[in-house]
């Protein structure tokens, strides 16, 4: 029997690959998302990658009476994947509230659900960001939280927060991955990156003034302690960090799980700068990138990278892709999207 999992935020870029490696692990999955920063399309061509057509519901779960019809309308639900949130640095930065509204009252929601219907199982989209600027790196799971650098990073950690206090007394059982920037695109160049207007993260900015849709990019600040001035973080390709939350969903159904919440960095235990990143694309793709240097961004960590010797052995699991097979599957995609 197929195990059904509600994947929030399922059509977004994470989200989508996320679904494409549960259905082909064989589960069973319904999306729930509002679109407010992705599009319909995004399950059509998760279809067009493995012959299955998940459930979508189109839902805004900060908004409790939605989200209650939904789970009341949806029995079968053995597990959830959390991705649904407001994501970027510098946003959250000029729109604090609206940042804690809508990614602490999704998780609220969410969380009051599955304790009115016996759901047990969740994969929570934690950040990197709970770390904060580090004062020693590579980071493991039990270095210290630092004081939130932007809105955005303090909602992983309020979530986090939430996670151990609910999971103590409710018979929820929980993973939260803490993962570091997940980039590049699904090999079939049918899915990857794709946000509404104009985008925050940094390999889509990349890609789009590659193809000449934007002007150039815009790199802030040259002026950090690095080798070459820019920040440094730890890129993971999109694929390995998908499946990373199909091992951490087996976990739960094979028992494995250790304690009631349970945390993971995912990364791949290397730093790349920003303008290692560039040089990358640069190469991967033949293309020269038109970029200039700017300012500092509100919120921004210096470096940041993973030591993820503990989600080894514990998952079983381990990035594998290179920084260039991250890049260059970025500019496969976009060149992908400029053909439709």
């Amino acid at each position: 029997m197929m195990r059904t999992i509600l994947v929030t935020g399922g059509t977004g870029f994470i989200g989508t690959h996320t679904v494409v490696a549960l259905q082909e692990k064989g589960y069973n999955v319904v999306i729930a998302d509002d679109l407010s920063n992705s599009n319909i399309d995004s399950v059509d061509r998760i279809e067009k990658i493995t012959g299955v057509r998940p459930e979508f519901i189109k839902v805004d779960l900060s908004n409790e009476a939605e989200c209650n019809l939904l789970f009341n309308t949806h029995d079968d639900i053995e597990g959830i994947i959390n991705f649904a949130a407001f994501k970027a640095v510098g946003e959250s930065c000029e729109k604090p509230i609206e940042y804690y509204k809508n990614n602490i009252g999704i998780l609220l929601n969410v969380l009051d659900n599955m304790k009115k219907h016996n759901i047990k199982y969740i994969v929570h989209s934690s950040s990197c960001t709970v770390y904060g600027q580090p004062d020693k790196l590579p980071i493991k799971e039990d270095s210290p939280t630092q004081f939130a650098e932007s809105p955005y990073g303090n909602t992983k950690q309020m979530a986090e927060d939430i996670l151990h206090f609910s999971t103590q007394t409710t018979g929820i059982k929980a993973i939260a991955l803490r993962y570091f920037n997940p980039i590049g695109a699904h090999k079939s160049g049918i899915i990857g990156e794709l946000p509404n207007g104009v985008p925050n993260n940094l390999m889509p900015f990349i890609t789009q003034t590659g193809m000449g849709k934007r002007k150039a990019l815009t790199v802030f600040g040259d002026d950090y302690p690095t080798p070459d001035g820019t920040c440094i973080r730890d890129y993971i390709h999109v694929v390995d960090l998908a499946e990373a939350h199909v091992v951490s969903m087996d976990r739960f159904f094979d028992n494995k799980n250790k304690a009631n919440l349970e945390f993971f960095n995912i990364g791949t235990g290397n730093g790349f700068s920003v303008l290692e990143v560039i040089k990358s694309f640069e190469k991967t793709s033949g293309v020269k990138l038109n970029y200039v240097i700017g300012g500092r961004r509100a919120g921004d960590i210096i470096q940041i990278w993973a030591d993820t010797t503990y989600a080894e052995q514990e998952l079983g699991w381990k990035a594998r892709k290179t920084l260039d097979e991250m890049t260059l599957s970025a500019w496969n995609w976009e060149k992908e999207l400029a053909k439709s």
